[in-house]
């Protein structure tokens, strides 16, 4: 590593910073420019020049963790992604590009590039190099550095994806994909990755995969502080070949050996309950997620239903536009569905424009998992009140993304602004509380949550 390429990372990044905000902008789900402007960097060279002459005093120290880390997990704390890929917050999709609202003097670009920095760097790689047991490649410490500085940002949903990462990213919005069938979660405090749900008859259902199991290794890397989207990565591939999965359960480590395969992810399923009471369910909002919704309430309209219920529990977002679709079927014309601001106060608007509504009434369920896309779908029809919200508080992000893709084929994923419902209201760490608060009895043989809804409409069926 060299400072000709730090220098020319750095100041590429500086330069190019307001050409390149052509990538996806997310509101706990993703979207994306129809054309991608990218940022150029320094082309990697040749690492430092070994040397056995350094002024330090090296003081070897091994640090064990104070606790097991599998065992800290907070699901109520956590933001679920879909192990197809389907990251929730951080998927490109299709909406209009970002623009850059300020002047930027690129200060930190120029600091970073100060003398002591880059003799630091330099003097790291020359350690690393000088004496460490085993060689390591030039690259890998590049792509660390890019981490780390994304990482110091101090935004758990700030990060950096290397080229394999990133295509991984841009595999999901299709709703297809081929891995282990299961929905995981990730604290963004402890890092801690849980799974939320397998997909019935998937290959980690059949291979004896639960709701709440902890992931702790992939093919026995430990995972417990990786990003949830290495680790979605390393448990997808070919079809037909094995992963073995080790998860904390009930104090006890258990490897699981899935066998890979083809996933459609169910994201919409439907029914007709007594009463003419219509019931949706929807697990994510990917790209095939909007045509399955707008199926399913022309479906149960055509079968004369009287209520709706749609279920967003555990549905914690996906493609922010798929979201804004569907309330835009269910909304009158001209209604504002969300809008967002960036730190000048600035963003978009959308409104509901496809002349298309839904007359019945309609409870939305919630509860911890229901976040970002899940959140601005029921602050859209919450606010105009056009549903009634029962269950538990979601879970309360109300902050973009942006995924910037740079030339190499890697990008980042910063903040960038702010959503916020009709009425004004940013969910960020507050959530949406329902307008009936019912708790789930896990217990019971039939679903409360679900049964209070049908109780509601019951009495609202006009």
């Amino acid at each position: 590593m060299n400072k000709s390429f730090l220098r020319g990372l750095l100041l590429g990044a500086g330069v190019s910073l307001f050409a390149i905000l052509a990538g996806a902008v997310i509101a706990g789900c993703a979207i994306n420019a129809g054309g991608r402007h990218t940022i150029a960097i320094g082309t990697p060279t040749a690492g430092a020049t070994r040397t056995a002459d350094l002024d330090i005093t090296i003081t070897p120290e091994v640090k064990t963790p104070d606790v097991d880390p599998v065992s800290t997990a907070t699901p109520e704390a956590a933001v679920t992604q879909a192990v197809s890929g389907n990251t929730g917050a951080e998927i490109p999709g299709n909406t209009p590009t970002p623009t850059p609202t300020r002047n930027v003097s690129y200060n930190i670009s120029k600091d970073l590039l100060k003398d002591d920095f880059e003799d630091k760097l330099l003097l790291l790689g020359q350690i690393i190099e000088a004496y460490y047991y085993q060689p390591v490649a030039v690259e890998d410490l590049q792509e660390g550095l890019y981490k780390g500085i994304m990482s110091a940002v101090g935004d758990p949903y700030t990060c950096y994806y290397t080229p394999e990462e990133y295509d991984a990213l841009n595999e999901s919005t299709s709703g297809t994909y081929c891995g282990i069938g299961a929905y995981v979660s990730q604290n963004v405090n402890t890092m801690i990755i849980t799974i939320v749900k397998p997909f019935v008859d998937g290959p980690a259902y059949k291979a004896g995969m639960r709701a709440e199991d902890v992931i702790y290794k992939v093919d026995g890397i430990d995972v417990t502080s990786m990003d949830i989207n290495n680790v979605v990565a390393m448990m997808k591939g070919p079809e037909g070949t094995q992963v073995v999965v080790t998860v904390y359960r009930d104090g006890e480590y258990i490897d699981l050996t899935i066998t890979r395969a083809f996933i459609t992810v169910p994201t919409v399923e439907h029914e007709m309950k007594d009463g003419n009471i219509g019931y949706i369910q929807v697990s994510s909002f990917d790209e095939v997620t909007g045509p399955q919704f707008i199926s399913a309430v022309d479906d149960l309209t055509s079968k004369g239903m009287k209520g709706l219920i749609i279920d967003l529990r555990d549905n914690t977002g996906g493609l922010l536009m798929t979201c804004i679709d569907m309330a835009d079927y269910i909304l009158d014309q001209n209604k504002l569905i969300v809008y967002t601001k960036d730190r000048d106060g600035l963003g978009d608007n959308f409104y509901s424009d496809d002349g298309h509504s839904v007359n019945v009434p309609i409870v939305i369920l919630i509860n911890g998992y229901s976040a970002s896309a899940s959140e601005v779908f029921t602050g859209a029809l919450k606010d105009h009140g056009v549903a009634y919200t029962i269950g538990t508080k979601s879970f309360g992000k109300g902050i973009v993304q942006s995924i910037l893709p740079l030339t190499d084929g890697s990008a980042v994923k910063l903040t960038t602004s702010s959503y916020f419902c009709p009425s004004g209201v940013c969910v960020h760490g507050i959530g949406i509380e329902p307008d009936t608060e019912v708790i789930l009895d896990k217990e019971a043989e039939e679903d409360n949550q679900i049964k209070a809804a049908i109780e509601y409409l019951q009495k609202n069926i006009r």
